[in-house]
């Protein structure tokens, strides 16, 4: 079976190392929150937060503590607070070492179109472009196919693009990809996910 969200999220935390600061973006990426455990691990939210702690239980929100996304979150006793200004000085100064972000399409040349459908969904690009520019390491969280079926995991691109060349890991329902040269390279499946499953749901040019 593909993994679910939680799955999803459980597995991108095991990217993560002790002594990191690490972003989490809007949809699957905050669930990594929940799963990074006993590592030292430093959340960063770009709304101006530091120190970020898991989803709090329900009844004891705290209406105040929202991330990007505008969820409710915990703080932890290592959390602090400032604005805007010195949040994305953090990112674009280089003192963010991995962005966990979702994606709307992913190329086999690390290409990240993440922001926008025309006509469609237009959010705004919120800090995405600042963090694939900024951080050490981009790693995608994301569904491989949409709901009709079709790739998500392509050789180019078709959506507005939120950066070039900027993704180094992907990890989907159906496995974890790396972008390597000349396409992407298969890390590991999702349990009860086959190679030729994934294989199939991939646009991309997949490399051995």
């Amino acid at each position: 079976m593909p993994w679910d969200r939680n799955q999803m999220a459980a597995r991108a935390a095991q990217e993560l190392e002790d002594g990191m600061y690490v972003n989490l973006g809007i949809g699957i990426p905050t669930l990594v929150a929940n799963y990074t455990g006993d590592k030292d691990i430093t959340l960063q939210s770009e709304n101006g937060m530091l120190g970020m702690g898991p989803f709090p239980i329900e009844g004891t929100e705290d209406p105040d503590l929202i991330n990007a996304g505008k969820q409710t979150i915990t703080e932890l006793p290592k959390t602090s607070y400032f604005d805007s200004a010195t949040s994305f000085g953090m990112i674009r100064g280089g003192k963010i070492a991995a962005a966990i972000l979702g994606a709307m399409e992913v190329s086999e040349n690390g290409d990240l179109a993440n922001w926008m459908i025309p006509g469609k969904l237009v959010k705004g690009m919120g800090g995405a472009m600042d963090l694939v520019a900024g951080v050490g390491k981009v790693i995608v969280v994301m569904d491989h196919t949409n709901k009709h079926g079709e790739s998500k995991v392509l050789k180019e691109c078709t959506l507005p693009l939120t950066g070039k060349a900027v993704v180094n890991r992907i990890i989907s329902n159906l496995g974890v990809l790396d972008v390597v040269e000349g396409g992407l390279k298969i890390v590991e499946l999702a349990e009860g996910v086959t190679e030729e499953e994934l294989r199939a749901a991939t646009q991309a040019t997949l490399v051995n």
